[in-house]
């Protein structure tokens, strides 16, 4: 039953999105996150285009049943166990990716995403947030750097997308949020705004990933075509919102937070398309950013001005590699 509060979200801009991108053809497409929401919409549409489509999941019977499910409608998939809450198993999976695409990855989308979830630590002591939604993809993208390095010189280009939030905007980074300090940076009693500054970190985490990225880039894969580029849904009832209110998220703030974002959201296929066009619109140029423009409004994903902050990149790039244990992000650390 639908309601002002919960209404039914229907796509408005999606198929027109979809229909002008092409063919991917002879493409290989990572993506972490794509048992639901917008990771699940966004392999579809890859898979559909042509792709061929690694899926980068923590192992459960919903991943298994995700990719059965793309399989059953004629997809290539291949399903990967990675679990983003492990470094560990962050190694093992670009292992395996490896293996499963020697011809290298065309396309990473660090999709997954987890939000407003209570201040506790990882097996590697970081905060739950900023590992699943930062830190691990820090890590995945410099391990499968020389296979989107390879795709780039066989295909003539390759590309990162990262997908950020409306919940960037807040508060400068700070160092802690970044570092193995999970469990110990609070905020979670009343009114409860802990858990909320913990994602908008995480969420400002993937912008500023992805200017880092393109300014510390080796100019040898920059003129073979290589591109960092980010995007964000708007607000979204992308499914996210009820595993929040699934992990206790009950207080009034945590509810006035959801509603609101009901209360406005589009479809998961519209809050799909700025990943969609960062990934497969041709001509889109290193560094840019795509998604509804205004400050939590849904729409059509358009090309944003950038949002630079040179001092939080360097700190972003820095924290990052000490806490993932990354010495050579362009080189030695790689899984191949």
């Amino acid at each position: 039953m639908t309601s002002p509060e919960h209404p039914t979200h229907e796509p408005e801009h999606f198929a027109d999105v979809v229909a002008g991108l092409p063919s991917l053809e002879g493409r290989t497409v990572a993506v972490t996150g794509s048992t639901s929401g917008t990771g699940a919409v966004f392999a579809s549409t890859a898979a559909s285009l042509g792709a061929r489509v690694v899926l980068l999941n923590r192992p459960s019977p919903r991943a298994t049943a995700s990719a059965a499910a793309l399989e059953a409608a004629g997809a290539h998939v291949v399903p990967i166990a990675c679990d983003l809450q492990r470094f560990e198993s962050v190694r093992l999976a670009a292992a395996d990716v490896a293996e499963a695409a020697p011809d290298g990855i065309d396309v990473l989308c660090n999709n997954a995403g987890v939000m407003g979830l209570a201040d506790v630590a990882t097996p590697d002591g970081c905060d739950v947030q900023m590992q699943t939604n930062h830190l691990s993809h820090f890590l995945l993208t410099s391990l499968l750097w020389p296979l989107l390095a390879a795709a780039s010189e066989a295909r003539g280009e390759a590309r990162v997308v990262n997908h950020s939030s409306g919940a960037r905007r807040g508060a400068p980074l700070r160092a802690a949020y970044l570092e193995p300090r999970g469990g110990n940076l609070g905020g979670d009693g009343f009114p409860g705004f802990g858990k909320w500054r913990r994602y908008q970190q995480s969420k400002l985490a993937n912008l500023l990933f992805t200017y880092a990225l393109s300014d510390r880039m080796p100019e040898a894969d920059r003129l073979r075509g290589m591109k960092s580029v980010c995007a964000h849904p708007g607000p979204t009832d992308s499914g996210l919102q009820a595993k929040t209110a699934g992990a206790g998220g009950t207080r009034l703030l945590d509810r006035a937070i959801l509603r609101r974002t009901l209360r406005v959201a589009h479809s998961v296929e519209d809050g799909t398309m700025g990943i969609l066009c960062a990934s497969f619109e041709p001509d889109v140029d290193d560094g840019q950013f795509y998604g509804p423009a205004g400050r939590g409004e849904p729409g059509p994903a358009v090309l944003l001005p950038p949002e630079r902050d040179p001092a939080a990149e360097r700190l972003l790039w820095d924290v990052s590699e000490r806490t993932t244990g990354v010495t050579d992000f362009f080189g030695a650390d790689s899984a191949v």
